[in-house]
């Protein structure tokens, strides 16, 4: 559908702001479409993410500003998000020994379990939101998205 008429809004001042309120209107749609999913499974976007960088970083740990640098939404409490999963058993905090002001976040076999049974249902999820466009016009998309942060 055109965002013209999700928005039922016809006129922009110029085609750079039409293009930019398509994709504040689009990332909060591809968000919904994404906590759908996370909500069956009492994970946000944000934890989400971090058990993922934490997958991604197997076997080493990561500290809490690793973790940070990582994230898709950096204006997230990191140290708020690894609590809750930590309470979740879905990942641990270790203090070193050698340095007791540093802190080294894993994943658990229980995290990694709960991303392996999201993945099918994100991969999904994800093919059902971009069916509409064809492979290179995904990377074109993405070309152009990475061209516009410069």
């Amino acid at each position: 559908m055109k965002l013209e008429d999700e928005l039922k809004q016809y006129k922009f001042k110029d085609d750079y702001q039409r293009a930019l309120l398509n994709i504040i209107f689009t990332a909060g749609w591809v968000g919904v479409g994404l906590s759908q999913v996370l909500k069956q499974h009492d994970l946000s976007s944000q934890q989400f993410n971090v058990l993922r960088i934490l997958r991604g970083s197997r076997p080493n740990p990561l500290n809490l500003l690793d973790i940070q640098e990582r994230m898709m939404d950096r204006m997230s409490n990191a140290t708020r998000l690894v609590e809750k999963l930590r309470q979740k058993g879905l990942l641990t905090r270790i203090q070193c020994e050698q340095n007791r002001r540093k802190v080294e976040i894993d994943i658990t076999d229980k995290g990694l379990a709960l991303l392996a049974e999201l993945d099918p249902l994100i991969e999904d999820n994800q093919r059902k939101m971009t069916e509409t466009i064809t492979p290179e016009e995904a990377r074109q998309l993405d070309r152009l998205l990475d061209k516009l942060r410069g």
